[in-house]
């Protein structure tokens, strides 16, 4: 026994010679054969070549308040939709709408296009409160509906939509455009399913926009026509959420949202953050409107991805690195690490959409899943915690 304590003692000392030693070694030394400065390998992904869509449709939209309306339009004439009418109250946006689509009829009223049999499909981007109600009156019609984001703006109003969505079985999409829209985004999707960052474990979603309050409408102050932060940003968050971690349930682990900068609209919210779970992923959601003049673009948008055996960032409007244009897309994994510019990558959505109009199928989203990612914004925007800044 004596033995063994001179020799623990004897050993002990050592160790701390040796603590004593390596704290004067600078700790840039530590590590050093774990760390590289070799660049990824950088990857352009090359166009598809693509046959003329397979299926198509007639649609026209009602309601053209938020711009998204446009590349909601492109996606489905890309798709293999004929545009056919548009009716909306504001004859300015109409001037502009008729000129980039000269072959939309306009309507004389909401109830021509509704009543027309000939059309299958109605797309909007009206004020928000009003899109929901809207796709009732056009699901009661026998036509489907493609909702610009937020689609829902109250669970109320969610919980009708479903009511009338299954007594009808027609199709309410809603285009969370961040995913849908977004080649980096689509990308990022082939990745995961190909199995090259393992399972995914959680997903980090921030999603910064610039405020410039005279370019606005009124209604976009107003929380209750225009959803709130969390009900409208947030869902593309919750989208991508359910979609990367391949999720058909979750819930909102909690909420928060604030005024920070904006005293000329006390019940604005520029500032918003949540977390949400399922049973096997995590997930966090920012949002704000803090974006600084300095940036060449609207917002710096990212999404980080982690799974178990790797993680992917998605830079998709801005490289502030310097990488010209968006769509950046950053993999790592146990194999490599590489960089995808991913601007040639293809968007399904509006092809997919309108085979799903003419083969009453789900490939463009389940119905489940488009109720799901608004319910959980929703959620969340009725829960979240007042920040009291101003």
């Amino acid at each position: 026994m004596e033995f063994s304590r001179r020799n623990f003692l004897s050993k002990g000392v050592s160790s701390v010679a040796g603590i004593a030693a390596t704290s004067m070694v600078p700790t840039l030394i530590f590590g050093q054969d774990l760390h590289t400065t070799l660049q990824p390998e950088e990857i352009i992904v090359k166009p598809q070549k693509r046959s003329k869509p397979k299926h198509a449709i007639r649609f026209s939209v009602i309601g053209l308040n938020h711009g998204h309306i446009y590349g909601m339009v492109n996606s489905l004439i890309a798709g293999g939709g004929t545009l056919v009418a548009v009716y909306a109250k504001e004859p300015e946006l109409l001037q502009n709408f008729t000129k980039q689509y000269p072959q939309a009829k306009i309507a004389r009223s909401e109830a021509e296009i509704i009543e027309d049999t000939t059309i299958q499909l109605v797309a909007s981007a009206s004020i928000p409160v009003d899109r929901a109600p809207l796709g009732v009156r056009v699901m009661k019609a026998g036509k489907d509906y493609m909702a610009d984001k937020p689609g829902i703006v109250t669970l109320e109003q969610l919980r009708q939509v479903k009511k009338v969505q299954k007594e009808t079985h027609r199709i309410y999409s809603i285009t969370y455009s961040e995913r849908l829209a977004n080649p980096a985004s689509v990308q990022a999707g082939k990745l995961i399913q190909e199995g090259a960052i393992g399972k995914v474990a959680q997903l980090i979603g921030l999603g910064p926009h610039r405020m410039r309050p005279e370019s606005r409408p009124d209604w976009f102050f107003e929380p209750d026509r225009a959803g709130g932060i969390l009900c409208d940003i947030g869902s593309h968050q919750c989208d991508q959420f359910l979609y990367y971690t391949d999720s058909k349930q979750a819930e909102v682990s909690f909420a928060q949202t604030g005024n920070f900068n904006i005293p000329d609209y006390p019940d604005y919210q520029d500032f918003g953050d949540m977390s949400v779970r399922s049973k096997h992923a995590t997930g966090y959601i920012r949002i704000d409107w803090f974006t600084p003049e300095g940036l060449g673009t609207w917002g710096d948008g990212r999404t980080f991805i982690l799974g178990t055996e790797g993680y992917i960032e998605m830079r998709k409007y801005v490289d502030i690195a310097g990488r010209q244009g968006g769509n950046h897309l950053f993999l790592v994994n146990q194999k490599e690490t590489k960089y995808y510019n991913c601007k040639n990558v293809y968007m399904p959505y509006g092809e997919q959409l309108v085979s799903d109009v003419v083969n009453r199928t789900e490939t463009a989203m389940t119905q489940d899943h488009c109720f799901l990612a608004t319910e959980l914004a929703l959620t969340a925007q009725k829960m979240a915690f007042q920040l009291n800044v101003l």
